[in-house]
Order: structure tokens, then C-alpha cells, then sequence
């Protein structure tokens, strides 16, 4: 049975003779063939290259064609922002900055970078007839933010007509999209809509079901099949989503699997995911992969599921990563030999926190999956960067992009389990959900409120290493960043490597730190030589 066969099977929801390998490769093509993200999404001949190296490394049932939420977007006027190792980004909307929606047209196939997606479409679907090809397109809600930006959320209560308005010209395109795709060869369309997992089941009802839902019945009509994308904390609206009546749906990790496949059998439609895309597929080893897609395999069952990263693949996923779970799927042997191996021990690096946030400055920490490439991320983050500006450095905000292993160790010292999400000062404040601007603010205010009451406002704090070379001040100048980042605390850190230099300090022996306090006493107005004497005291 080939690949394709295979796929129909599960989504019919009969039992499989094994589970089907779907794994999501995106820019990941590029990394494969050794061009960047930007020019590979411009270039039907590189993706091609690069699908059809990655169906050559990793023998999948099923690959998506091209992974990229901003095609239907660039069309419609939004701006994207290129990245060498991401899908670019959306930096403006449309919609927001005075555009009317009668101004903006359904793309033709000619338009933008369709041609693009169409021409590699049709030269896989020739060179690969029985594989599995996935057609993606942009869900309407995760469009209408792109063109109305994040005043979406407000107007999804103060103005629904505008956004019901919104929803039905981001459908038209939808099923235009997917018209277009599957003409050209695509078995499966994907509806990928990431930022419906910001929004409650109510929202989702009123704002999501009747549009997407009308995807779903276009691209049955045409007689082929169809899957719902979502990454995020959705766990909320798996049933709103199977309520939609795709054949698929599909998640990451956020989402609990064996909680998806109860609800997705019961509503008889085929489920997909959920494997740990950075912590396991990135970063991890191969001995990582295989025990973490025969959990999933062993979870999920032989009947209605397909085991799948749980978004695109980052674009420097190692090869061979992917390569041990596409033989571990293969081959029954092996699947034996992952069961029977002890699981191995986490040597993740937790932080000691309990002092976190005790700087003069409050601290806001997003962790992320990469604002660069997941939308809810890069939505969350411009939240915090159009509040931020409005507290006058009295805030500092940062981003943790868990696609690296000090911020995963950042995320798990924090008890962050969700994806994106807000903490002030070290505190889980706003979880999966972008917040309204006033309650962002509200937030950040009361942790100002509380934690400058009667306090001296600190301008500035310096450590000072001292040694006599770099290779002396290297080991305690780590040390001395870890401390920073467990107490969230905003110090300079300055290295003086010079014998000479040292001796200004009266260090004769290195390595050594000096601690420096800057403290403001007073400001626009001259203190009296008793207040002066007494601060002098303190030195």
C-alpha cells in the first residue's frame, strides 16, 4: 500500500497496517538543498528540490508542498518582513492603516507568489503520484488578523459585523486557494489557522465555524480531502474544530494527544500530531525522536491517526532526527526495541527563580516558539512592544524563543506548559491568549504599582570582573549571567582584562568583581550638606 492509499485509510478511520509519517517540511526544503528561506519561497524549482530531497531522506506518506501562512497576505497589501531560516513575517495590516475591504480583490492564480505554489504542486504531483501532497492555505481568521491586525480581538465584541464582513472575503479566498491547489494535483487541503487558538469556543462559534466550515464543504465537493492545522494552547476549541466536519484535524504539543483523539473518534474524524518540534525534533537527539513518536504512536493507535511534527519543521532540523522516526515508522523491530529502552533522564537546566523580578525595572518575558515564524507568537509579542513604549523604561520586555536551549530552560524554570505566553516579573500572567491592550496594561501597572511603592529608583548597577586575561574572567563572568537571569535583574557587566587596570582598583590578584551601585538621591533640587553627609555615610 503506498503512501497515499495509506492516508486515505486513516482518514477513513480504518485500521492501518502501520501508522502514516506525514512530516511537515517547510523551509526545512532550503536547509535540505542549502538555499535560504527567502529564496526558496520565491522558486518553484527550489522547492521542488527540496521536497524531493526531504521525500528522499525521510520516506513519508504525505508532505505539505509549500508551508507559508503570508502568501495570501503579501497579495493583499501587508507587508512581509524576510528571514534567511523562517517564513517572513506580516509587519503591516492593511485594514488598520486606512485600506477599505472593497479595495482588496480574491487573488487570481497569477498573483503574487501562487504561481509558485501551483508550478510545484504540479511537478510533484507528476514525480510523486503516490504520495500524499497537502495543499496550505492561510484559515480566514488567521487572514482577517493579518490584514486587520490585532484590533481584531476588540472588534470581535465591540464591532462583529465588521468582522463577520472580514471573514467572508477571507473565505472567498480561501476556497479560491484551494481551488487553485487542488486543480494542480494537492489530495488534502489544510486549512492552517494558528490564531483561532486565541480566541474561547463561543468566538470560535460565532466567528470561525460557519467560514471555515464552508472550506470544508468546497473542497469535499470536489472530492478531496481536507485537515484542520492549528498550533497553540487550543485544547479549548478541539471540539468546535471538529464540529467544522474536516476529514483531519491536527496539533502540537500544546494540546494533550490522547485528549484529541477522544473527542476526534468520537466526532469520526481522523486526527494528526503532536511531536515536540524544538525540545525533541531541533534540539534533541535521535534517541529523543524515537521515544517520542512511539509514545505517540502507542497513544494514538493504529485507527484515524497520523503522526506529524506539530507545525512546519524548523529550518535546521538535523536530518537525522527525522530520519530515525521515518525508520522507527517503518519498521516494527524497531518500534520494539524504543518501547523497551528506559526513558531517558532530562538533563534540561532548571534556574533557581525564587528571587526573579527583583530589579527596579519590571521585567515582561514572552516565551515563544519564534515571533518570527509562529503567528500567535509574533502577534503576542507586538502586543507587549506597542505597551511597553507607553511606561517610560520602567518596563523592559523580552522574548524567549524556546528554539534555543537556555530559553526552554528559561520556559520550565518559570512552570511555563503553553505556548505563547506573558509573564511580568516571573509570574504566568496571560497563557495562549494575546490580551487586550487595556488589560496589559492594567497588569503591568499594578506590578509597577506594587513594586515601586516606596522604593528609591535605581539608575544603574555595574558588576566589574577583574583578571589579568579573558581566559581568568571567562568561567565567573558565566557564573555571573546565570545569577542575572535567575534574578531578573538588569546589571551591566564589564570586563577588565589588565593588570594595570586592575591595580585602579586596588585588585592585586585576579579574578576578582567589584559590585557597583549607582543610587539617584536627589534630582531638581540642591540637598543640604546634613542629607549629603548622611549618604556619604553609606559609601
Amino acid at each position: 500500500m503506498n503512501g497515499l492509499e495509506l492516508i486515505k485509510k486513516a482518514f477513513a478511520l480504518e485500521e492501518v497496517e502501520r501508522v502514516p509519517w506525514v512530516p511537515f517540511v517547510g523551509v526545512h526544503g532550503g536547509f535540505l538543498t542549502g538555499v535560504d528561506a527567502e529564496t526558496y519561497l520565491k522558486s518553484s524549482d527550489e522547492i521542488v528540490k527540496g521536497i524531493s530531497k526531504s521525500i528522499e531522506e525521510y520516506n513519508p506518506d504525505g508532505v505539505p508542498v509549500v508551508f507559508d501562512l503570508q502568501i495570501e497576505a503579501e497579495i493583499l497589501g501587508c507587508e512581509l518582513q524576510w528571514a534567511p531560516h523562517n517564513p517572513p513575517a506580516v509587519v503591516t495590516h492593511p485594514l488598520a492603516n486606512g485600506v477599505s475591504l472593497s479595495d482588496l480583490k480574491v487573488p487570481a492564480i497569477t498573483d503574487g507568489r501562487i504561481p509558485v505554489a501551483v508550478e510545484s504542486t504540479k511537478i510533484l504531483r507528476k514525480k510523486y503520484p503516490d504520495l500524499a501532497l497537502y495543499g496550505l492555505i492561510t484559515g480566514p481568521f488567521t487572514l482577517a488578523l493579518h490584514l486587520m491586525g490585532t484590533d481584531i480581538f476588540m472588534k470581535l465584541f465591540e464591532a462583529p459585523d465588521e468582522v463577520n464582513e472580514v471573514m467572508e472575503f477571507c473565505t472567498k479566498v480561501g476556497n479560491k486557494m484551494a481551488g487553485y491547489l487542488m486543480d494542480a494535483g494537492c489530495d488534502i487541503i489544510a486549512v492552517v489557522d494558528p490564531m483561532t487558538s486565541q480566541i474561547d469556543p463561543m468566538s470560535f462559534e460565532t466567528f470561525v465555524t460557519p467560514y471555515v466550515s464552508n472550506i470544508f464543504d468546497t473542497v469535499r465537493d470536489a472530492g478531496k480531502l481536507s485537515s484542520f492545522f492549528v498550533c497553540g494552547h487550543a485544547q479549548q476549541n478541539i471540539e468546535s474544530m471538529c464540529n467544522c466536519k474536516p476529514d483531519n484535524v491536527s496539533i502540537d504539543e500544546n494540546i494533550p494527544l490522547d485528549f484529541v483523539k477522544d473527542i476526534a473518534l468520537k466526532k469520526e474524524i481522523s486526527f494528526g500530531g503532536n511531536m515536540k518540534l524544538t525540545t525533541v525534533l531541533l534540539m534533541g537527539d535521535e534517541d529523543d525522536c524515537r521515544e517520542n513518536a512511539i509514545e505517540n504512536m502507542d497513544m494514538a493507535g493504529k485507527r484515524g491517526f497520523l503522526l506529524a511534527p506539530g507545525c512546519d519543521l524548523p529550518m535546521d532540523t538535523p536530518p537525522a532526527n527525522l530520519k530515525a522516526v521515518s525508520e522507527l515508522v517503518h519498521d516494527e523491530y524497531k518500534q520494539d526495541i524504543a518501547r523497551a529502552l528506559e526513558k531517558k533522564e532530562s538533563t534540561l537546566e532548571i534556574f533557581n527563580m525564587k528571587d526573579y523580578g527583583q530589579s527596579d525595572k519590571v521585567i515582561v518575558d514572552i516565551i515563544t516558539l519564534d515571533s518570527e515564524s509562529c503567528a500567535p507568537c509574533q502577534y503576542m509579542v507586538e502586543a507587549v512592544k506597542q505597551v511597553a513604549p507607553q511606561f517610560d523604561g520602567v518596563v523592559e520586555w523580552r522574548e524567549h524563543a524556546i528554539k534555543k536551549m537556555e530559553a526552554v530552560s528559561f520556559m520550565s524554570s518559570l512552570m511555563v506548559k503553553n505556548i505563547p505566553t506573558i509573564c511580568i516579573d516571573g509570574k504566568i500572567a496571560f497563557v495562549s491568549q494575546i490580551p487586550p491592550k487595556t488589560e496589559l496594561i492594567a497588569a503591568i501597572q499594578k506590578r509597577i504599582n506594587k513594586k515601586l511603592k516606596l522604593k528609591i529608583k535605581s539608575k544603574r548597577s555595574e558588576i566589574l570582573i577583574l583578571g589579568e586575561n579573558k581566559d581568568e574572567t571567562s568561567k565567573l563572568n558565566s557564573k555571573i549571567h546565570r545569577a542575572i537571569t535567575e534574578l531578573g535583574k538588569d546589571v551591566e557587566i564589564k570586563i577588565i582584562a589588565d593588570k594595570k587596570l586592575m591595580a585602579n582598583y586596588g585588585v592585586s590578584q585576579g579574578s576578582a568583581v567589584v559590585a557597583v551601585n549607582y543610587k539617584l538621591k536627589s534630582e531638581g533640587e540642591e540637598p543640604s550638606l546634613e542629607v549629603i553627609k548622611e549618604w556619604i555615610k553609606e559609601l
